[in-house]
């Protein structure tokens, strides 16, 4: 039976996919990194297609994560050329994913060219699970002229904290609590990092804002900054993209560091007395307890701080200081979620093809 669902996650220099069954378990997954000056295309075509070659024919839907929906996109949603156009316009606000998204949407329609049926495709995108942000939280303080423009708040990763949310809502309703009641903190902790204040499996807060740079110390990103800085900067001259280079590349972790931004060799070198680790450590450290307690007001409470992504759910000694600094809510013990965000595009796939199927149902049948 063709009932396997083919998930595609590009970034601008990372390929991630992996083939599921209508269970979600793993067919096969891989990942890997585009070498120098290798396009995507190629790489997808190299290294994709072989290994997926198999089972080309018992495909049913392809599922691709898409950074950015704007304000169109909250839900799955079928690939048509409109949709694929308005893709296109949104490319701005996410000018180093979308367009690797787009790139693996046109690959997979080339790769599965002929087949019959042709599989579905569907984007999924990590601003929809934070759709459900309130005006409040949704919203800069700006000038209405500003605010028309599209200037809000839209936070991302939200496909991995959608499945911290559903996964941590089984477990309670499995409890016997009221799912309404669950106050869940998500911490989407790895290369970017995010926190999501989820209330009864709705988001009604989250870190990031109109791009995936505010909030929390990340990698190579600075998180928030005073925009008087940034004023400041211009002033000297500074160019835009060597603003964004200063924020995006040389900031977090490894700005602070001077070192990287990866988290294992910050430790490694804090313990040896580096004192620019101790400083990424610390300040690393007080910026996700800010979010935390942000996160836990906005709800009025916490039920269940969960963490998830490579420095989430593989460092220790960070499970061991959050559980020790965290000690005045009461009762909290972070639990660990491993990331999956293939899984979750998978869900959302097979739920929104079944809602088009009912859909063309009832229109076929004058049930509407």
């Amino acid at each position: 039976m063709n009932d396997l669902t083919l998930v595609i996650n590009l970034g601008s220099s990372s390929l991630k996919a992996a083939l599921l069954d209508s269970q979600g378990a793993s067919i096969w997954r891989g990942e890997r990194n585009l070498a120098a000056g290798e396009e995507l295309e190629t790489a997808l075509e190299s290294w994709m297609a072989p290994a997926l070659g198999p089972h080309r024919n018992t495909i049913a839907r392809i599922g691709h994560r898409v950074v950015h929906g704007g304000e169109r996109f909250t839900a799955a949603t079928r690939i048509d050329a409109e949709v694929e156009q308005v893709l296109h316009q949104l490319i701005p606000l996410a000018p180093l994913h979308n367009p690797a998204a787009l790139i693996g949407i046109h690959w997979a329609r080339q790769w599965t060219q002929g087949l019959a049926p042709e599989p579905s495709q569907w984007a999924c995108f990590d601003t929809g699970f934070h759709s459900t942000l309130p005006e409040a939280a949704r919203t800069y303080a700006l000038a209405e002229q500003l605010r028309q423009k599209g200037f809000r708040r839209f936070g991302f990763h939200g496909l991995n904290h959608q499945h911290v949310s559903e996964t941590v809502m089984e477990q309670w309703c499995q409890q016997g609590r009221e799912p309404s009641q669950l106050r869940l903190i998500s911490a989407h902790l790895g290369a970017g990092a995010s926190l999501a204040a989820v209330s009864g499996g709705r988001c009604i807060d989250t870190t990031m804002g109109y791009t995936p740079m505010e909030g929390l110390v990340m990698a190579t990103r600075s998180g928030s900054v005073d925009p008087g800085l940034l004023l400041e900067l211009m002033r000297e001259g500074l160019t835009t993209s060597e603003i964004t280079a200063q924020l995006q590349e040389s900031g977090g972790l490894k700005g602070l560091s001077g070192l990287s931004g990866d988290m294992r060799e910050i430790r490694a070198q804090a313990l040896a007395g580096h004192s620019g680790a101790q400083l990424a450590l610390a300040v690393f450290r007080h910026r996700l307890l800010q979010g935390i307690g942000a996160m836990a007001a906005s709800l009025g409470g916490v039920d269940v701080l969960a963490l998830s992504g490579g420095i989430g759910e593989h460092d220790q000694a960070l499970q061991t200081e959050l559980k020790q600094m965290l000690d005045w809510i009461p009762a909290l013990d972070p639990q660990v979620i491993p990331a999956d965000e293939e899984g979750m595009i998978a869900r959302l796939c097979q739920r929104a093809e079944a809602d088009f199927a009912e859909d063309q149902r009832r229109s076929s049948s004058g049930d509407v």
